[in-house]
């Protein structure tokens, strides 16, 4: 099997490094089984940058993590995502200047590094960006809803 590979939305690092957040304990047992797999976990810059709103870069656990950065790849690429996501903002509730930020960006990122198989995530408006673009676009990734227990995601029997 090809080693899988994970872009962690910025809301996975919030869950993670935050004991009290109520997601703490799902996001927690994500980290330890993909570790465990040996995934490789991504995280873009763009995420590093909405963290460091409200919490510090050292606080990141990057020796565990692959930072990737965007580029005019993935530049392009969320333009051509935005344009589809402005056809259907009505249909998603969003106002205009709120669909080009960091959610389209992010799963261009994940599109064109097409090593990436899965964007974790907690944040419900952004499942619901992607399932648009996945209803329009040829996507070649998968998303995890991090509210739910991993193993429900994982398809893993836990015995704890």
């Amino acid at each position: 099997m090809d080693v899988q590979s994970i872009l962690l939305d910025t809301s996975f690092c919030i869950r993670l490094l935050n004991e009290k957040d109520p997601l703490h304990k799902n996001v927690l047992g994500f980290y330890r089984y993909f570790l465990e797999k040996d995934f490789r976990l991504k995280l873009s810059t763009i995420s590093v940058a909405e963290y460091c709103v409200k919490g510090a870069l050292d606080e990141i656990p990057f020796r565990n993590l692959e930072v990737l950065p965007f580029n005019i790849l993935h530049a392009t690429k969320a333009g051509e995502f935005a344009k589809v996501v402005f056809q259907k903002k009505d249909q998603l509730g969003l106002r205009s200047r709120l669909i080009i930020p960091n959610d389209t960006k992010l799963f261009a990122q994940a599109q064109v590094d097409y090593d990436v198989t899965h964007f974790a995530t907690s944040d419900l408006e952004s499942i619901k960006v992607f399932d648009v673009l996945a209803a329009n676009n040829n996507i070649n990734f998968n998303v995890m809803n991090i509210r739910e227990p991993y193993s429900n995601v994982l398809g893993i029997l836990r015995f704890d």
